[in-house]
């Protein structure tokens, strides 16, 4: 092994080491409500999502087993993933929401829920550290990698004041508060780009409307919903049930604002999460996540899709890093999975 694809890897590895575990916890801990729709059962999704018959001998064995999912973008790493819990849907469901998000990843510092009518005041339970590294970073930040920000609020942070000991975190809380209703506003379409410096931008919009085009099985199975997401604000279909959050974490050891937007449906045959992180502060661009929980021998299936973006993978040595990003993220998922496993009894 090339000491390039060492250092390479070694990179990789740690960008994406905290990411994936983040990714997924912070969807699925979200718990699962419960309404009519029209998920398939198990084995014609095991089909459906090309899992091997040799795949799901270890499934009954209760081992992790991964998918297929094809990246539509360069800067996409996307991944699937199946584990059976000897837990009802429903019971495995309940487990989830009584434990919470803190209670497992102790990296989530805060969070909080957006109501659809939210003022700033919604916000203001985000923060830094007051005098922190990250505070004052953020004051002083320009555009380039290290915050993803667009073009006009870098140029706000240039006149915001620093006398004030908060003023970052104010500065944060009406940034997160104007994307999140451009979002509520105008979809996708709605979400300002991050600019990267010298004419460069990347565009998590269209990465996230690249996810939704992507996601063959909602499609198949929910058009009215799918259709729904990938023009929100367009009205959802009765009985969908959505919710917004703003989470604070450590990714990459430094806080990041989260804004998040997911719907939750159950049906009499399991239960269906779509979510998307469609702000992210640093590390990466956006995130899509779908999960289903179905009903399998004496228990349930979850299967989940990943679909992240991130510049990191983009560019020369992007095979490379794909190739390794995708090797940790199942390396994560699988210890994830099974730390739920653990979790449930």
């Amino acid at each position: 092994m090339s000491d390039q694809y060492i250092t390479v890897k070694n990179v990789v590895l740690q960008k994406y080491k905290i990411g994936y575990l983040m990714i997924f916890m912070l969807v699925l801990m979200g718990g699962f409500p419960v309404f009519a729709a029209s998920l398939p059962d198990s084995q014609e999704l095991i089909q459906q999502l090309g899992i091997q018959q040799q795949d799901v001998a270890k499934l009954n064995q209760g081992e992790v087993v991964f998918f297929n999912v094809a990246e539509g973008d360069e800067k996409e790493l996307a991944a699937g993933a199946a584990m059976y819990f000897p837990v009802a849907p429903s019971k495995m469901a309940g487990i989830i929401r009584s434990k919470g998000l803190v209670s497992i990843d102790t990296e989530v510092a805060k969070e909080g829920v957006i109501p659809l009518q939210a003022t700033l005041d919604a916000f203001k339970g985000f923060g830094f550290k007051a005098g922190s590294d990250e505070a004052a970073n953020f004051l002083a930040a320009t555009p380039g990698s290290q915050f993803n920000l667009s073009t006009e609020e870098f140029q706000v942070l240039k006149t915001t004041s620093s006398t004030q000991p908060d003023a970052s975190s104010q500065a944060y809380r009406k940034i997160l508060w104007q994307r999140w209703q451009a979002y509520r506003k105008n979809g996708l379409k709605g979400i300002a780009t991050y600019d990267r410096g010298n004419g460069a931008e990347a565009n998590p919009g269209g990465e996230l409307r690249t996810a939704t085009l992507n996601s063959k099985v909602l499609a198949r199975y929910f058009p009215e919903l799918y259709k729904a997401w990938l023009n929100y604000p367009a009205a959802l279909p009765a009985g969908a049930e959505e919710t917004f959050f703003w989470r604070n974490r450590q990714v990459e050891s430094r806080p990041t604002a989260i804004l998040i937007h997911r719907i939750m449906l159950a049906t009499d045959a399991g239960e269906l999460i779509i979510s998307r992180q469609f702000y992210a502060g640093h590390s990466y661009n956006s995130n899509q996540l779908t999960i289903a929980c179905l009903p399998y021998r004496d228990g349930s299936l979850v299967f989940y899709v990943n679909r992240t973006f991130t510049d990191q993978v983009a560019g020369f040595g992007s095979s490379l890093k794909h190739s390794v990003g995708g090797e940790q993220a199942r390396s994560e998922m699988t210890k994830l999975l099974k730390n739920m496993h653990k979790s449930l009894k």
